[in-house]
């Protein structure tokens, strides 16, 4: 491999309108962005990035998503040598490493988090590579890839053969002797070295002139006469001050949280039909993530007070104490307003009926602490 620095191009595939980036894992040190012919035993891994893009999943929570289905096996970090970067990815120098994920989670994530729309797109683009990659080993936690296979053939995901047993345990001599001289000699440069902020200028270049041109929009709205928006001004002026903070990266989650809210009750968007709510379900969605994702500390606390209280286990404190003292105040929140048990005036409706939003919240996150909850799950358990 030549000493420069080689600025790699990831291949995509569209998948309806997503352009999903992807490169081959040719055994646990190597990797190439382009097919040998006579090589069948690679691993086609699809970028994380764009595997979890437009679902809902807010980008700083992609770590954590990516962290879970890792836990699947069925996504994977790839550490690069430092030699490697890749066009259009912000990745850090030190780190050097990007998420990727196998077919099969490629799909996981497709339908749990795609649109019906999306979900068909990736079932009529990709059924034919999920079919050839059945037999894939599990991916590991990660790998440190060191070793870039070139090829001058161009690459068409398509072409991956319907049946072979894909092994990750190739050695690079295998793979030469496979391939021929085509990717024998991995010392000379290749077609990626150039210098550059590749795609990422070009995004920039061409967002930032519509910025300035909705900017000047609004302007020309706000000194017009005739524009009568006196009520959705509070609203404009919140929005375009959280704008200005997440601009200079000082965006606090209390000034967030009531742009949002400001947003949210800017008028009603359920009128129409609260069954088929797209922000609904998109919050819903937002929601169960976050809920979800703080399951290993809420486990972590119950165990804890199972440990304290295991003698005083049929005396357990009021249900409200418990939800209170082992579950986050937010799932509580959204109960008590979901129950219609927010107001004052429902303070003694609200003492009855705890014991029911308490056996909620230990179903929802799988975390069993009355002697109620273990009989009825034991009941739905054993119908």
């Amino acid at each position: 491999m030549a000493s420069c620095l080689s600025i790699l191009s990831l291949p995509h595939r569209e998948v309806g309108s997503r352009k999903i980036r992807f490169i081959y894992l040719v055994d646990l040190e190597s990797f190439r962005l382009t097919e040998c012919p006579n090589q069948s035993r690679v691993v086609p891994l699809f970028l994380g990035a764009d595997v979890l893009s437009d679902t809902g999943s807010r980008i700083e929570n992609h770590p954590r998503n990516h962290a879970r289905f890792s836990k699947k096996e069925l996504a994977t970090k790839l550490r690069f040598s430092s030699e490697f970067r890749f066009e259009g990815l912000k990745v850090s120098a030190a780190e050097n490493s990007l998420w990727f994920y196998s077919i099969q989670g490629l799909f996981r994530v497709a339908f749990e988090m795609y649109s019906k729309q999306d979900q068909l797109a990736v079932m009529e683009n990709l059924q034919d590579i999920w079919k050839s990659q059945m037999n894939d080993s599990p991916l590991k936690p990660h790998y440190y890839l060191n070793v870039y296979h070139d090829s001058s053939a161009p690459l068409s995901i398509l072409d991956i053969p319907l049946k072979h047993n894909p092994s990750l345990h190739q050695t690079d001599k295998e793979m030469r002797d496979a391939c021929g001289n085509e990717a024998a000699d991995t010392s000379v440069d290749h077609d990626y070295c150039f210098s550059g902020d590749g795609i990422h200028n070009d995004k920039r270049q061409l967002l930032v002139p519509r910025l300035r041109q909705k900017l000047h929009s609004l302007e020309e709205q706000l000194s017009s006469p005739s524009q009568s928006f006196a009520e959705q001004l509070d609203t404009i002026l919140l929005l375009v001050e959280c704008v200005d903070q997440y601009m200079k990266g000082n965006l606090e989650e209390k000034d967030a949280t009531v742009a949002i809210l400001a947003l949210l009750t800017a008028k009603d968007w359920t009128k129409e039909s609260v069954y088929s709510s797209y922000l609904l379900t998109s919050i819903g969605r937002w929601l169960g993530e976050q809920f979800h994702a703080a399951n290993s500390s809420i486990s972590h606390r119950v165990e804890g007070f199972k440990v304290q209280h295991i003698e005083q286990i049929s005396d357990l404190p009021p249900a409200e104490e418990l939800a209170k003292e082992l579950f986050p105040e937010a799932m509580q929140a959204l109960l008590l307003h979901w129950m219609g048990l927010c107001d004052e005036s429902t303070l003694e409706q609200r003492h009855c009926e705890y014991p029911i939003l308490l056996l909620i919240l230990e179903f929802a996150n799988h975390n069993l602490i009355t002697g109620v909850a273990h009989v009825l799950y034991s009941s739905l358990i054993c119908k």
